[in-house]
């Protein structure tokens, strides 16, 4: 789990030399990074220019080895804490009942279970770019038994948003999207949010952060400054603010918040 110290916030995980810095403190993880490397290669040949087919892709070779490890959790056990973590904050926030939220990027569930339970009925609605990952998170949805609640799960191919109505949701979530979207997905997102936010609602979102140049590795992870994203929500007409709690939580990305103005 990546730290958010002043060293990592600067360092450029793209360059050479911190790849080879890594490499020399982290010696059993070089095959593992060489063959993801060999893979992401070839999969940006096969899906030149489209990121979301792209990383589709990614999901697909992801959860057939391990879904768990597909949404970024090595253990039943660090899945269940990073679900929790998530589902405590926005509880923590405001989050009710009677609340609809919006799930972006849901996965398998690993916090959307959680809010499935916890919501009245038919008010999670959870969507996904990955069918591989959206049939897992229906096992998970029959092993805890909550068939009952109605939640919507949906594939996308965007952000745009279009196929649900306007004003409806109090809270939309996004943990670990951004971290592997590049900015022109962000901003699809941001430019469309707004209309499907009830009045006083909000969207939460993370980020791999960084205060040093922004980066991408393999096209898979991206790195970007407060700033950027704060100034690419209020090009959008939204209000969007840092979240120091959030900092203060065992988790290696941060969060944003943004609201309608």
């Amino acid at each position: 789990m990546p730290d958010k110290k002043a060293g990592a916030l600067a360092a450029d995980r793209s360059s050479l030399g911190h790849k080879v810095r890594y490499a020399l403190r982290n010696p059993a993880r070089v095959v593992p990074y060489a063959s993801r490397a060999l893979r992401d290669a070839a999969l940006r040949i096969r899906h030149r220019g489209d990121h979301v087919s792209y990383y589709r892709a990614v999901m697909a070779s992801d959860t057939a080895r391990d879904p768990k490890a597909a949404v970024g959790s090595q253990s039943e056990k660090r899945w269940l804490a990073l679900g929790q973590m998530q589902f405590d904050y926005l509880v923590g926030h405001g989050l009710s009942p009677e609340h609809r939220l919006l799930d972006i990027g849901c996965g398998n569930l690993r916090a959307g279970w959680r809010f499935i339970e916890y919501l009245d009925e038919g008010n999670y609605y959870g969507i996904d770019i990955s069918p591989d990952i959206l049939a897992s998170a229906t096992d998970v949805l029959a092993e805890r038994s909550l068939q009952a609640k109605l939640p919507h799960l949906t594939l996308t191919r965007d952000l745009t948003f279009s196929f649900l109505p306007e004003g409806r949701f109090d809270v939309v979530h996004a943990h670990s999207v951004f971290s592997h979207s590049p900015i022109e997905v962000v901003d699809e997102a941001l430019a469309n949010v707004g209309r499907i936010l009830a009045p006083k609602g909000f969207f939460d979102f993370t980020f791999d952060r960084t205060e040093g140049a922004e980066h991408h590795v393999l096209r898979e992870d991206f790195y970007y400054r407060t700033e950027t994203l704060v100034a690419l929500a209020e090009k959008h007409g939204l209000a969007a603010r840092f979240m120091d709690d959030w900092e203060e939580l065992p988790h290696g990305q941060s969060k944003i918040r943004v609201s309608a103005e």
